[in-house]
């Protein structure tokens, strides 16, 4: 028994990441109610086990009176004596309880302590696993819808996809592996919560730590991003080591880095930019691919007023404002662009929040198309 009882935890704490010694416990607290089930106390009862061995022993401490009012708690001399003679009055005897003894309910009883302690050994386990995964990407399968959410199998847990979190113009469909960035993990009474995103930035960045070394190990950083997920994104990278190019490090041989996180990001397209300390220098940067004839930066307000050429107006805006908008949070600037005539002809600065749906109409014909310059952004410093 006792060794079919050793292999069995052995076998629990291999399969399912609980402790030998959180198992014992949860034995020797089985025992203790069994024991007030049986006998209606358990105050007196302790319990022995070698987590060796897994031999366990069970007793009743008792005291020695002359005469006896509660089974559970006292013993009579003369009983005592028979057990061995050195005991005396107000001694204390251990007296083994036999667990065979047992009656069904107590033994039932039992039963449901130690699964009880195995299934919240099991939760907590998979709430700390997942939990030291929290902020960071891991690969997923897709499982069913539930309402508008999606569910994901990420191996041991499920965890959820929810609308907000969703990519617009995705499909998941069962069965299908996809990366998702793991927004929280959250402890409840059925397990972990288990809440995922496809369209929050750091997914794009914890990307770039997976596909591209020098980011992993520290040479390169991503000093800033900007996404509108499933469309385009903006990420600004530095170099520690003067030997690297950052941009050269993440865009990789021919693109292979950088379309490979493409890819798996269902074809959104990424533009890498070289961060500078100097915010002008940096605005102008962030504008690509369009070209950027001077820029004023005014760093207390975090403003700037960017004039183009012409011809590059469209393009320094983006569709729909998109370039400039994920140039603007790249960079935490408000940017004001205007045309070279427009600077010439007036002093005042349009503000794209607001204009950029005019200039849309205005310079429709000029606007860019995004396959044609996808690979011009990932080159572009």
């Amino acid at each position: 028994m006792n060794n079919e009882l050793l292999e069995a935890l052995n076998i629990l704490e291999r399969e399912k990441d609980i402790s030998k010694e959180t198992l014992l416990e949860a034995i020797e607290n089985s025992l203790i109610t069994a024991c007030k089930n049986h006998f209606g106390k358990s105050e007196n009862v302790k319990v022995n086990i070698d987590p060796e061995t897994c031999e366990f022993h069970v007793y009743q401490e008792k005291t020695v009176v002359e005469e006896v009012t509660d089974n559970a708690l006292e013993i009579s001399l003369a009983n005592a004596k028979m057990i061995d003679s050195v005991y005396e009055l107000g001694d204390i005897v251990n007296i083994e309880v036999k667990s065979k003894e047992f009656g069904r309910i107590a033994t039932q009883n039992a039963k449901n302590v130690i699964l009880q302690k195995i299934r919240e050994e099991e939760r907590k386990v998979l709430f700390n696993q997942y939990y030291s995964k929290e902020k960071d990407v891991v690969t997923g399968i897709v499982q069913r819808n539930v309402g508008r959410n999606i569910s994901i199998n990420l191996g041991k847990a499920d965890a959820i996809l929810s609308e907000n979190e969703q990519v617009k113009g995705e499909v998941y469909r069962p069965t299908e592996r996809i990366k998702v960035y793991i927004l929280e993990v959250k402890s409840t009474s059925k397990g972990p919560k288990i809440l995922v995103s496809r369209t929050h930035p750091e997914l794009v960045k914890r990307l770039f730590e997976s596909e591209v070394t020098e980011v992993k190990d520290g040479i390169v950083e991503i000093k800033s991003i900007s996404r509108e997920a499933g469309s385009r994104t903006k990420i600004a990278v530095w170099s520690n080591d003067p030997d690297v190019d950052p941009v050269g490090a993440c865009v990789g041989l021919n693109g292979a880095r950088v379309n490979a996180i493409v890819n798996e990001l269902r074809g959104e397209k990424i533009d890498i930019i070289n961060w500078n300390e100097n915010p002008a220098m940096l605005i102008e940067n962030a504008l690509s691919p369009a070209k950027v004839i001077s820029v004023i930066a005014d760093a207390d307000e975090k403003t700037a007023k960017v004039v183009v050429p012409d011809y590059q107006l469209s393009l320094a805006i983006g569709k729909e404002g998109q370039n400039a908008r994920l140039a603007a949070r790249l960079t935490g600037f408000k940017i004001d662009i205007k045309s070279e005539t427009q600077a010439r002809e007036s002093g005042d600065f349009m503000d794209y929040e607001n204009e950029y749906e005019d200039y849309d109409e205005e310079y429709e014909d000029d606007y860019y198309d995004d396959s044609e310059y996808s690979q011009e952004g990932y080159d572009n410093e």
